[in-house]
């Protein structure tokens, strides 16, 4: 009786299922390809690649509908204040749709080439997303970290779901460990921050540091500390050195598909919750986190650009090469630590935003690229297997040297938009240093990029190059490689229309 009676009388908060349809879309697909998939024969060939993209698709156009009720109506809090219905928010949560989409289209024959074909991949595809989607959006750290754990555990066994090769079960456990330790960081730093603030709400951390906490010094060394190993636990999560030596294995080990889905979904999402722990629940202590954010961006810079040219496995220098990136990004992330008092409004914002957006879509046409080169197997991912490509397979070189200028900063490429929009940040902020270290790592990048394109070009044929497997380019990967490469040169020409749509 006493059990009906509290049911009767409890009060749950009002939820806009509206505003969480892209979430509601990506998880209803993930339950029809694990369910339907396990009650069913097996599809026909394509069918769970092409299902995939219309979910991922259709959760992109319900983010540019909720986009359009932003113009109208404004933003606002959603679920008792634990989610966020904003422009940024949504900005994620496209890039991530965007994300699945080209890794679907990857994947497809990757599958059924290595004889593993089967729908939990692109499961775990969607449910990744939903995590991603959850750290975009969250106004509460317990919140955040639910959607992290979410996209990890689908991260985890992603990059060990390859069961017949001992380098994909390798860097799953890798990474599954050192995921591990970066989480506990975090939820240390979140129970730290709690204890100093006395809530995980993103705008009562905000009330509290401004009311409570500067007139209490031993609250405030506790929440410094917990804002110090947030910052440890997210920078894992986005590969920055020093805490980027899970990524090189994890990247070369994992099916090639999923290195471009980590690469591009677990980035963004990464970065879009440390933005929003910084610049929405910590601006008055940004002149504390903002050296530290300094540090760590010249570190990934100098260190992804350096360790990134003297490999020779080319998933290995993609892997360094998204650390360098991840310094770029954090060059924006400074930059927008200048303007903490503006929250998420502010051009260091949009500029990691559109950085996050362009580096997804260029990641996952590289990633497809070595999809066709590595062959059955992933073996041939060394610079060895682009050995010749220009002279059997000129589209596809052709393809891979946009998509490697424009990570290299190349003027009229996506890249050089992304890369001068932070840059240019760091300047309007001062951070005069830093912009330049940015700009010195980008040209001992393009040494890297480079070196690919030589063994694709100009590097002669070997003894034993004709016996090698061809290289395909089934349809949906030459579909991936072609808008991947196409957006690229749209943005690089035409860079308005996005610097404009940017919140």
């Amino acid at each position: 009786m006493g059990a009906l009676l509290a049911a009767d009388t409890l009060q749950g908060p009002k939820v806009d299922w509206f505003a969480l349809s892209p979430i509601l879309i990506l998880l209803g697909g993930a339950m029809v390809l694990l369910v339907v998939g396990a009650l069913m024969p097996a599809w026909p060939k394509r069918c769970y690649a092409l299902f995939t993209v219309a979910v991922a698709g259709a959760a992109a156009v319900m983010s540019f509908i909720l986009w359009n009720r932003i113009n109208h109506e404004g933003t606002k809090t959603l679920v008792g204040d634990a989610m966020w219905l904003d422009k940024p928010g949504v900005w994620i949560a496209i890039t991530v749709c965007v994300g699945v989409i080209l890794a679907a289209l990857l994947t497809d024959d990757y599958l059924r080439r290595e004889g593993i074909d089967g729908p939990e991949l692109y499961a775990l595809y969607l449910l990744a997303a939903i995590g991603a989607v959850v750290m975009g959006t969250a106004n509460d750290l317990i919140v955040l970290f639910l959607g992290l754990e979410i996209l990890s555990i689908a991260l985890y066994v992603m990059a060990a779901s390859h069961r017949k090769r001992a380098a994909s079960q390798e860097s799953g456990l890798k990474y599954f460990i050192l995921g591990g330790f970066s989480s506990a960081f975090l939820l240390y730093g979140v129970s730290l921050v709690y204890g100093s603030t006395g809530s995980t709400n993103l705008g009562k951390i905000l009330a509290a540091s401004e009311n409570v906490i500067v007139l209490d010094r031993s609250k405030e060394t506790l929440l410094l500390a917990g804002i110090a190993l947030l910052l440890v636990g997210l920078a894992f999560k986005v590969a920055a050195v020093p805490f980027h030596f899970w990524s090189p294995d994890v990247y070369e080990g994992a099916p090639t598909p999923v290195t471009a889905f980590m690469a591009s979904v677990g980035k963004a999402a990464a970065f879009a919750a440390m933005l929003r722990v910084l610049l929405m629940a910590l601006p008055t202590w940004a002149a504390d986190y903002r050296p530290a954010i300094w540090l760590l961006a010249v570190l990934t810079l100098v260190g992804g650009s350096v360790m990134a040219v003297v490999q020779t496995n080319v998933k290995r220098m993609l892997a360094f090469s998204s650390i360098s990136h991840a310094g770029y990004i954090l060059v924006g992330v400074e930059a927008a630590a200048h303007d903490a008092r503006a929250g998420l409004i502010s051009t260091g914002v949009s500029s990691v935003l559109i950085y996050l957006l362009v580096y997804t879509v260029l990641v996952g046409g590289t990633f497809g690229v070595i999809t066709a080169v590595g062959r059955t197997g992933d073996g041939a991912t060394d610079l060895a297997g682009f050995r010749g490509l220009g002279r059997t397979k000129p589209a596809l070189a052709l393809g891979m040297t946009v998509l490697l200028l424009a990570q290299a900063g190349v003027p009229l490429t996506s890249g050089f938009v992304a890369k001068f929009g932070v840059i240019g940040d760091g300047v309007r902020t001062h951070s005069y240093a830093l912009a330049i270290i940015a700009m010195v790592s980008a040209v001992i990048a393009a040494f890297l990029y480079l070196r690919i394109m030589i063994s694709m070009w100009i590097a002669d044929p070997e003894v034993g190059d004709d016996a090698r497997e061809a290289v395909r380019v089934p349809v949906l990967l030459n579909v991936a490689i072609t808008l991947s490469v196409g957006f690229t040169l749209a943005v690089g020409f035409f860079p308005d229309w996005l610097i404009h749509a940017a919140p």
